[in-house]
Formats: C-alpha cells, sequence, structure tokens
C-alpha cells in the first residue's frame, strides 16, 4: 500500500529548466539572409543576379582604382608608368586639385580666405540645424553672410558694412511697423533696406579698394566646387523663407496677393531653370536701372532662387493643407493674430510635415547648379568641360574628373539627407 500511494503521487517541479538556445537559422547572420534575401525564391533569383552584377562591377573597378598613378604631370606619362595595365591615371586630381576646387582665376595665395568662409559656415549653421545650442550662437549666424563676402570677394570692408546695416534697418523698421500691418511691415523693411544701401554705396569712395585688407576678387574669376557652395548655400538659404511667403499668399483671403503669388509659382515651375538661367545671363540686366551693373552671379542667384522658392512653396502648400482645421481654430480660440498663429502654432507644424519635400527640392537645385557651366562660369563641371579637358595634358581624362565630381556631390548631397533624417526622428514627437 505504501509503494502504490507513493508512485500515485504526482511529481510537483521545484526549479526552471534551463533556456535552450533558439535555432540555428532563426537566430544571427543566418536568419537575416533568410529573412531579407532568400525569403522566397524569387527574391532568391534576384539576390544571386545582384551579386553576379556586383562581382563584376567591382573585378573591373577595384584593379583600375588599386593600379591608379597620382604622381605624373600628363595622361601619356600615366599610360608609360601603366604600360598596358588597366589603371587609373589619377594625377589630374593631385595636379589640377585647387582648379577643381577653386577654379583656375583665383588667387593661389588666396586659397586660404574661401577654405576660412567654408569652415566658419558649420560653426554659423550649427545654431539653427542643432537647436539644442545656446541661443546666442546666432548673433555669429546673423554676420556669418557678410563675413564670408568679405572673406571669398575680399575688397573694402565697407561694403558688407553697408549691406549689414540695410538689413539691420529693415528688421527694426518690420519690428516697429510689423505688429500693425503685416504688409506695411514688409514693405516698409524693403524700403529702409533699399533706402541704406543706396546712400550707404554713394559714400563709399571710389578707390576703397585700393587700400582694403584683402585683395579684391570679381566674380568672374571664382569657380570649381566653390561656386557649386556658394550658388547652393545662397539660394538654398533665401528660398527657404520666399518659398514660405509665396506659400501664405497663395493661401490668402486677398485676391491681389493671391493671383500674384499663383502666377508667379505656376509659370516659374512651367519653365527649365536652364531657360532662366540664360535670361539671367542675357535679358535680367535690362531690368536695372541703366548705370548699374549687376553681377552675374547676382544674377544667376536670382534666377536660381526664384526656381526653387516656387517649388519649395508647393511643398510647404502641401504640409499647411495636410494641417486639421482645428489647428486654425485652435489658435483663434486663443485670440492670437494671423501673424502670432503662423508662428507659433501653424508654421512649426506644417515645415515638420514638409521637411522631406524641402530637402528634396534642397538637394535637387545643389545639383542642379552645375547647369550654370552653360552660361560660361566656371563651376566644378564647367572646369572639368572646359579648361582641364581642353589641355593637352590631360585631353581623354574623363572617368577620374567626372567620378571625383560625383564623389564631392555624393558627400553634400548624403549629408543633407542624414541630417534630414535625424530633423524627422528629433521632431517626431506625435506619439510621445
Amino acid at each position: 500500500m505504501t509503494d502504490q500511494s507513493t508512485n500515485s503521487v504526482a511529481f510537483v517541479a521545484d526549479g526552471n529548466i534551463p533556456q535552450s538556445p533558439p535555432p540555428a537559422r532563426e537566430t544571427g547572420a543566418i536568419k537575416w539572409v533568410r529573412a531579407n534575401l532568400f525569403s522566397s525564391w524569387m527574391n532568391g533569383i534576384l539576390t544571386v543576379a545582384a551579386l553576379l552584377i556586383i562581382y563584376k562591377l567591382l573585378s573591373d573597378a577595384l584593379p583600375w582604382i588599386w593600379n591608379g598613378v597620382w604622381t605624373t604631370s600628363s595622361l601619356s606619362e600615366c599610360r608609360e608608368v601603366l604600360q598596358g595595365k588597366t589603371g587609373a591615371c589619377f594625377s589630374v586630381l593631385s595636379e589640377r586639385w585647387n582648379q577643381l576646387l577653386f577654379g583656375f582665376k583665383y588667387p593661389t595665395d588666396q586659397y586660404w580666405r574661401p577654405t576660412l568662409a567654408f569652415v566658419l559656415l558649420f560653426v554659423a549653421a550649427a545654431p539653427v540645424l542643432f537647436f539644442d545650442l545656446p541661443r546666442k550662437l546666432l548673433a555669429f549666424t546673423a554676420l556669418y553672410p557678410f563675413l564670408a563676402f568679405w572673406l571669398i570677394w575680399g575688397g573694402t570692408i565697407l561694403a558688407p558694412i553697408v549691406a549689414l546695416l540695410g538689413v539691420a534697418a529693415a528688421a527694426y523698421v518690420f519690428q516697429t511697423y510689423g505688429k500693425a500691418s503685416f504688409a506695411i511691415g514688409f514693405f516698409g523693411a524693403i524700403a529702409a533696406a533699399f533706402a541704406v544701401w543706396i546712400i550707404g554705396g554713394k559714400l563709399i569712395p571710389d578707390g576703397a579698394s585700393d587700400n582694403a585688407l584683402l585683395q579684391a576678387v570679381p566674380s568672374r574669376d571664382l569657380g570649381g566646387f566653390m561656386l557649386n557652395m556658394m550658388l547652393g548655400v545662397t539660394c538654398v538659404s533665401l528660398s527657404v523663407p520666399l518659398g514660405i511667403a509665396l506659400a501664405l499668399g497663395r493661401q490668402s483671403n486677398m485676391p491681389l496677393i493671391k493671383w500674384i503669388c499663383v502666377i508667379f509659382i505656376e509659370f516659374v515651375r512651367g519653365v527649365p531653370l536652364i531657360t532662366l538661367l540664360f535670361v539671367a545671363s542675357v535679358m535680367l540686366s535690362y531690368f536695372f536701372p541703366p548705370d548699374s551693373t549687376v553681377d552675374l552671379f547676382l544674377r544667376v542667384v536670382i534666377m536660381i532662387t526664384m526656381f526653387s522658392a516656387a517649388y519649395i512653396a508647393e511643398v510647404i502648400r502641401g504640409g499647411l493643407a495636410a494641417l486639421p482645421k482645428g489647428q486654425y481654430e485652435a489658435a483663434d480660440s486663443l485670440g492670437l493674430d494671423y501673424a502670432q498663429a503662423m508662428r507659433l502654432i501653424i508654421l512649426p507644424q506644417a515645415l515638420k510635415i514638409s521637411i522631406p519635400g524641402i530637402v528634396n527640392v534642397a538637394v535637387g537645385l545643389f545639383k542642379d547648379t552645375t547647369l550654370v557651366s552653360v552660361i560660361s562660369m566656371f563651376d566644378l563641371v564647367g572646369m572639368i568641360r572646359g579648361p582641364i579637358l581642353a589641355s593637352t595634358e590631360w585631353s581623354g581624362v574623363y572617368w577620374e574628373l567626372l567620378g571625383a565630381a560625383a564623389v564631392l556631390f555624393f558627400i553634400v548631397c548624403y549629408g543633407i539627407s542624414q541630417y534630414s533624417q535625424w530633423l524627422e526622428r528629433r521632431l517626431a514627437t506625435d506619439h510621445r
């Protein structure tokens, strides 16, 4: 009886069984490969085909890069060194790097000036791009455009000072009268800026550039990748606020302002950029006073800014349309006027929605700066197509030069894209 009662008692576990490791096919690299590369027979075929293509490209490209020559002074010397082997002639980059970056007319002893302006660009952009930094740094951001202008172009320092005073006068007029009437403040600010610039320009003596601290460099001597960076940074910085104004004007209740914005946006979006560049090169100077000599760089900046502002306006209009009507009603319930509602409630949300579209326009605009080569501005592509390939030493070198240009543009555009993704994650507060 005792044995039977003992055997009939159920077993009760007094501890946990150690966990078994997952199957090898369901963890680590094997799982990733099965889930992403060979999840089905079709994906497996595409993966194998892609690997074969990558192998073919690398098997041809890597020896060409690995056997590259960097120390010769001409294409013929490169071929003599290679002796029939496959290899790149990177010597064109080591010999003409200064022309690729700064153009062929910028003074060689003044390369430190655009280089310093480029380094200071990151310092000036940091408080705008990363808003956790102290707001006091925005003072340098406001001064940077005038400092960079003086560093790159040189000449008398009175010119950027007069420009700064004009902008300061415009800001003061807008702050004073913009609260009573946005239109009066806006047009009054423009009038104040032009008045200061005209009066200040007449007060600058004619020989002021002769005794300047920095050697004056005319715009026609600018070139290389420096020109692409200047056009890209300047036009993007100007087109974003102009695009916001156009988007708001297109949604305005005032018919005159609305139709002016609509006609401007639709006309600019319907015209190719290369056509506008030809207009900037040939016709735009006729719209200025007869005695004024408007620089070609300024005319190109005006046209590219107008072109990109029209596209940014449509992107921001989409962001404004995506907001629910309750946001506008909430602003009205708080007693905010139009300017306060847009600045504090509407635009921050609309701009957050519009980040991908704005970045897409900015990246496209930066790449489109290469079109200025068709109007005889020697940017990076213009330098490659013109002076470098036209020289007898490097006639026939294409892949090395165009590959270097592609790498430079990829670095800048990829950096912009990564920053936009970081900004979207940083502003993703909807579900917090």
